[in-house]
């Protein structure tokens, strides 16, 4: 089965500020964006089923690239970062932080999951999605989830998970 992964467009956060499972707005410019992601989609078309990550940011993108039904699954939403979603990772003074940041993988933020957590995640839905009927399925969702995908496929190892970041809007293309 080939699998399209598409990462959402940028988000209109401050730099520095971690998001990940917040509800966050899109930049003024998703249009632009987001016509260049649907042009880029159209060398993989058709697809026998398109999927979305429940959260805006993705179904926006789902949306704008002509479905607006994509099936919405909570397993390929962004690494949940607890208590310190919404804040700049240098001015979050949880003790926690410098853990996670000597042991990201392995670590979870407090109060949400750690990266193993989300692979787990992530690769329970792969592992549900090989079992279906299709042969090209489309999958709207963030950067953690296309890292997880990567490395799900032996496309790259978890140690190289973020420097492997598919750039806002930007397709990756897997094979399970």
């Amino acid at each position: 089965m080939e699998v399209i992964l598409i990462r959402h467009t940028s988000v209109d956060v401050p730099p520095g500020v971690c998001y990940g499972q917040t509800d966050v707005p899109l930049k003024p410019t998703f249009e632009q964006e987001a016509a260049v992601t649907q042009e880029n989609l159209k060398a993989f078309l058709p697809f026998d089923h398109v999927y979305t990550s429940p959260l805006t940011r993705c179904v926006r993108l789902a949306t704008y690239c002509g479905y607006p039904d994509a099936e919405r699954d909570k397993r390929i939403m962004e690494i949940n970062f607890g208590s310190w979603e919404m804040k700049p990772f240098d001015r979050n003074d949880d003790p926690r932080l410098q853990e996670w940041y000597a042991d990201y993988l392995n670590v979870a933020a407090t109060g949400g999951e750690s990266f193993a957590m989300q692979y787990r995640r992530v690769s329970d839905f792969l592992n549900e999605l090989k079992g279906k009927p299709y042969q090209r399925v489309a999958i709207f969702a963030h950067g953690g989830v296309l890292i997880c995908a990567q490395i799900y496929a032996g496309i790259i190892k978890p140690e190289e998970a973020f420097s492997a970041l598919t750039p806002y809007g930007g397709i990756v293309r897997i094979t399970l």
